[in-house]
């Protein structure tokens, strides 16, 4: 007897249809073809003792199961599930009506109950676009998937719960969820405050031109001065997510596995991997792909802590997302694209010993070795970030204050309300979304310094030696400094505020 169950592969953040058929006819004998994995192939002893766990025997038949397309490769554990049910199907335990109105994904454990699998967001997606009435999965992905309106989704504990379910001999209710109300009563749940933050006014402040524009920053300072405090709290004050947005990353963070326990992500994610970090990990891939810690930081926060001692190689992968918001992995057996939409986050000390130009300590490196340990990062990688920002030690009166500081809340209402600005300005460009995203073309449209800034940023390229690649940059942060304004135009004090934020540009750093 032939019959077809259905299940999907996940290629990046999207599904494909896998048909599942399974041939049981006279004979002992059991295989599986269509390119499945080492894993796909030892669903045969799993299947067999969950069928046993089920209350049926196991089918001593000639079973020859294809899993087409041949030419994906089917990869993982979460097919066990419709293996065995078209298995049990195709031996006549099963009746056979109703598996073509399903799509079923599932790890089988040996006493038949079933474990969560990844990317169960993706695939519901697509098993709604494909017009499957229903899908079936482990309970523990239920939220998950049950995000997805228009399809019945059933969270089942144990293979005897799909058997009763197809044969009719019981009644599951599909999963709801309320996913406005779900989404939006997490939306200003933080850890982290800025109303934590003693002193640093000054680079406050510059975090929150960081954000309104969506520019990328470098904080620089010695040793305990603040630096990886201030950037934990970048988030609290980045505009809310949109659901469209809360939608995609929640997709990358189900197919990565990393699902928090809402069914939807609410904010915006914060990634902090530590500087040993392999490039496969930064970028994503590997024999079983995965999105990287770029991919999972999308529509949100990459912060990485201690610059310079990151591999160079990893730092130059950086450059090509940050510039197309996406990455594309080719390797020999496959070819994926991930989201990589972030914002960058960065932090060092400024020389090996960590007190170059501090009020109070004196720098005790050799000559020469602050210029050595700065070019540990690339200048290509540097001309990636808009904003360079200097952070000093807070005295002890500050520390001491009692008086709370300005709470996220109110930063991140005015950030908003620059963000506001910028989608108005860039709303007939497509993926234009904030000012850090500006040609050369449309800087030239949309940031023209009146007579006194144009007159300032001359003197201040000539007098302080920036780098070329500082003018861009200026020009792209005084336009978020006056959209925070309101001011429709670039002023000097714009200007002079923004040539402030490029510290490392200036030829004296470091000698």
């Amino acid at each position: 007897m032939l019959v077809k169950t259905y299940a999907a592969a996940v290629q990046g953040i999207s599904a494909t249809l896998i048909t599942i058929e399974v041939d049981c006819s006279k004979g002992v004998h059991f295989s599986i073809i269509g390119l499945p994995d080492v894993a796909v192939r030892e669903s045969h002893d799993r299947i067999i003792s969950a069928i046993r766990a089920g209350g049926h025997k196991f089918p001593n038949q000639h079973i020859v199961i294809n899993m087409a397309p041949a030419d994906i490769r089917k990869e993982g554990s979460a097919y066990d599930l419709p293996l065995a049910i078209g298995t049990m199907a195709g031996a006549g335990y099963i009746s056979s009506e109703r598996l073509g109105d399903f799509l079923i994904m599932g790890e089988l454990s040996l006493d038949g109950s079933l474990l969560p699998i990844k990317g169960a967001l993706p695939i519901a997606l697509y098993a709604r676009e494909a017009g499957f009435k229903g899908f079936i999965l482990p309970k523990q992905n239920v939220y998950e998937a049950a995000v997805v309106d228009g399809l019945n989704v059933y969270g089942m504990e144990h293979i005897k719960d799909v058997i009763e379910f197809m044969n009719g001999q019981a009644e599951f209710i599909p999963t709801t969820v309320d996913t406005e109300a779900d989404f939006f009563s997490q939306h200003c749940l933080f850890e982290h405050d800025f109303s934590d933050v003693r002193g640093q006014e000054s680079v406050k402040r510059a975090l929150e031109v960081a954000a309104a524009g969506g520019h990328n920053i470098l904080i620089v300072g010695p040793p305990g001065s603040g630096k990886s405090m201030l950037a934990k709290r970048v988030p609290s004050i980045l505009p809310p997510l949109t659901l469209q947005e809360s939608l995609e990353t929640t997709k990358i963070h189900s197919v990565a596995g990393k699902m928090p326990v809402t069914s939807l992500m609410a904010q915006r994610p914060f990634r902090s991997p530590h500087h040993t970090i392999s490039n496969v990990a930064m970028v994503g891939g590997g024999s079983f792909p995965q999105p990287g810690e770029i991919s999972l930081a999308h529509n949100g926060v990459l912060f990485l802590d201690e610059l310079p001692e990151f591999n160079r190689n990893v730092l130059e992968v950086l450059r090509q997302p940050l510039e197309d918001r996406t990455i594309s992995i080719s390797r020999a057996r496959y070819s994926v694209e991930y989201p990589a939409g972030f914002m960058l986050v960065t932090s060092m000390n400024p020389c090996p010993c960590g007190y170059y130009n501090h009020p109070d300590r004196a720098c005790i490196c050799l000559p020469g070795s602050v210029q050595k340990y700065m070019n540990r990062i690339s200048g290509p990688l540097l001309d990636r970030i808009d904003i360079q920002i200097e952070v000093v030690p807070v005295p002890f009166e500050k520390m001491s204050e009692r008086r709370p500081s300005e709470p996220s809340a109110s930063v991140r209402e005015r950030v908003v309300k620059a963000r506001a600005v910028q989608a108005e300005r860039f709303k007939e460009l497509p993926g234009i979304y904030c000012n850090a995203q500006m040609t050369p073309r449309l800087l030239q449209e949309y940031v023209i310094p009146d007579e006194a800034g144009s007159e300032r940023l001359n003197k201040a390229m000539t007098k302080l030696n920036l780098s070329a690649r500082a003018y861009d940059r200026i020009l792209k942060v005084s336009r978020t400094i006056a959209d925070l304004e309101a001011a429709p135009t670039v002023t000097a004090t714009h200007i002079a505020e923004a040539i402030s934020y490029r510290n490392l540009d200036r030829d004296s750093w470091g000698r």
